[in-house]
């Protein structure tokens, strides 16, 4: 049995046809999934994470800029973005199986403090905040001792720690080594705009201003858009603006308010330009959508 072939069988078992399509183990930080058919577009933000693909393919949109993975490749994602994701490819017989682990940023530092002198210098991050690259042999293998360890609980406690650190190892030697490096440094860019993205998510409804968010993150204002833009692809405002809508079709789901509250809610103030913006971006008018999304069709 070949690695992803053990790997397959290890998520199949815990993320089953007959759980949800993504499942939180008993390993902290550590999910499986399995889907057997393809998926729409969902509208999500992740936070830094590593996702290896074992079987099917998985495609991910971040602003106008597309990202594929199938089996034997990983995404990682080094900063919290909204994202659009689905699955490609997926059949009952055939099911897309993936494996994700959250990023630790003190887990990253300590290593980098550990090791600073055996490190390779990497440049800043000039491109977006993921990327997909093929799994070496060295960070599929740690994986599958990690999943390995879902059998074995009393082993888990002890072993799982040690083995999360190898698998952040061979992530900072890798292609995507750059970027896993900013998560684990305090003053790092990446770390600054995160500041100014994680008030962004916590005060979407508020009013943006440039200036405070660059003085947040402690650049001039031109510095911190040419960052924010090269991390996220898009402007602090489309950013913002994507945050709203995601949590407007939250409440859309959850909530018995109407259109217009929700919108209002989420910081609009127009019921118009929510419906409008709720329209070009999910390709249905809000109304429509939450009877869609209470009757539980496409909806993950």
């Amino acid at each position: 049995m070949t690695p992803l072939q053990e790997l397959s069988t290890l998520i199949a078992r815990h993320a089953g046809p007959l759980r949800p399509a993504i499942v939180q183990t008993a390993i902290p930080g550590l999910v499986v999934s399995a889907q057997s058919t393809p998926s729409e577009p969902i509208h999500h933000v992740f936070e830094p994470m590593f996702v290896l693909v074992v079987q099917g393919t998985k495609k991910v949109m971040l602003g106008e800029r597309v990202f594929r993975y199938g089996a034997g490749e990983y995404l990682v994602v080094s900063v919290e973005l909204p994202i659009a994701s689905h699955i490609e490819f997926a059949t009952v017989n055939e099911p897309c199986l993936a494996v994700g682990l959250m990023l630790k940023p003190t887990m990253i530092a300590s290593l980098l403090l550990e090791r600073a002198g055996n490190m390779p210098r990497s440049a800043m991050v000039k491109h977006p905040g993921l990327g997909v690259s093929p799994a070496s042999h060295e960070v599929g293998d740690a994986v599958l001792r990690l999943l390995r360890l879902l059998d074995r609980p009393d082993d888990a406690v002890v072993l799982a720690p040690a083995i999360e650190r190898e698998i952040l190892w061979w992530l900072l030697n890798g292609p995507q080594g750059a970027m896993v490096r900013q998560i684990g440094l305090a003053d790092s860019r990446l770390a600054r705009i995160g500041h100014a993205i994680r008030w962004i998510r916590a005060n979407y409804a508020q009013l943006l201003r440039i200036e405070d968010l660059s003085a947040l993150a402690g650049m001039s204002e031109s510095s911190f858009h040419r960052h924010f833009r090269a991390i996220t692809t898009m402007t602090p405002g489309q950013y913002q603006k994507q945050v709203r809508l995601q949590e407007a079709r939250v409440r859309l789901l959850t909530h018995t308010d109407d259109v217009a509250t929700i919108g209002f809610s989420v910081g609009y103030n127009s019921p118009s330009q929510f419906s409008r913006e709720y329209s070009r971006f999910y390709g249905i008018p809000p109304g429509r959508d939450a009877i869609r999304l209470r009757e539980g069709q496409s909806v993950e």
